[in-house]
């Protein structure tokens, strides 16, 4: 009987001692992150910092040091009540509307509603040139909600097959497309990191634009793969749609976010969208995350024409070979080529 009691005892100091020592690898390796992706003393001062982070760290856990700073108990309590400070003031960063942003980004999208008329301020037109230089150019534009006549998803594809960047573009019966973005909100000279993405880095912004601006500079300034998939969606629900983006830009202009690689993307957001104004559950899936795989899980739920497989699609889908010489297009024409040889989306 001693002796299972021993042996439990000892099964259960080996278990603590063991989640102590991951969560001290865990929260040492997230807050030496959170310091590089923060600097708070600057790009020197906080790799000292994190140096003397994990110094200590290993000296908690006993690795290549033999003593402690005060005691291996004292020394536990204080790095705790150092990672609970960090972690205090993490959350405590509020997201802010008074950059100096990227002019990109500058500026927010407002609108004024009548009924199914709407006119939206700030739409991006730029004009885009080889170098990626361009003309700064926002306008408004009136739209009737009774005219949309199908949704586009299109994914650009920046870093391989698995990750891409999520656009939704809305056809009109009687004008230009136009097409919502969901970015981060860059600061003048700052680059986008997909790790700085976890740790508060970049406040959300949303894009509305005109399909020459944000398309073409994916496609034929940054040199990304873009695809282009009609989607099947039914009027109703795709009115709903455009006013979910134009509450989005009312909670924006309201109280700003930060974006978050994981949970508040490009392609996690639209999905929060479009579950809300389903009249089905739709089903969480790795496709969300993985978002180069995004069409694929269109395809499974039906919303692509089924006529094709997706080998067909994403060959049909690739706008990269018709768009190559179209700087000299017009923004209609540049969209209808966009759109050439594929079916056109079903809003019945």
């Amino acid at each position: 009987m001693q002796g299972r009691e021993y042996i439990s005892k000892h099964w259960s100091l080996w278990l603590l001692g063991s989640l102590f020592t991951l969560f001290i690898i865990l929260s040492s390796l997230w807050l030496s992150l959170m310091l590089w992706v923060q600097q708070p003393l600057g790009k020197i001062g906080s790799l000292i910092l994190i140096g003397v982070w994990l110094t200590f760290s290993l000296l908690v856990l006993g690795i290549y040091f033999t003593r402690h700073l005060i005691s291996r108990k004292a020394d536990s309590i204080l790095y705790l009540l150092v990672f609970l400070f960090c972690l205090l003031g993490y959350f405590s960063l509020q997201a802010r509307q008074d950059r100096e942003w990227n002019p990109e980004v500058a500026q927010l999208l407002h609108y004024e509603q009548q009924g199914n008329q709407v006119t939206l301020h700030n739409i991006r037109n730029f004009d885009w040139q080889a170098d990626g230089r361009y003309i700064e150019r926002w306008e408004s534009r009136s739209f009737d909600l009774n005219q949309i006549s199908g949704v586009n998803i299109i994914t650009s594809y920046w870093m391989g097959p698995k990750i891409a960047h999520t656009l939704v573009s809305f056809d009109f019966a009687n004008q230009k497309p136009l097409t919502f973005s969901i970015e981060i909100r860059k600061e003048k000279h700052e680059e986008f990191s997909a790790i700085g993405g976890f740790f508060r880095k970049y406040e959300l912004s949303l894009v509305a634009s005109d399909e020459k601006d944000i398309v073409y500079t994916r496609s034929n300034i940054r040199g990304e793969q873009v695809y282009f998939f009609p989607v099947n969606m039914p009027q109703a629900q795709a009115k709903a749609l455009f006013k979910e983006y134009l509450a989005q830009a009312d909670e924006l202009a309201r109280e700003p976010k930060w974006y978050n690689t994981l949970t508040s993307n490009c392609t996690t957001l639209v999905f929060d969208m479009v579950q809300a104004v389903s009249q089905q559950q739709l089903p969480s899936d790795y496709r969300l995350l993985a978002s180069g795989y995004l069409p694929n899980y269109l395809y499974d739920l039906k919303v692509l024409d089924q006529s094709w497989d997706m080998h067909t699609w994403y060959q049909r889908a690739h706008v990269n070979p018709r768009v190559k010489q179209s700087a000299d297009l017009s923004s209609q024409e540049y969209s209808q080529r966009l759109r050439q040889g594929l079916p056109a989306p079903q809003t019945h």
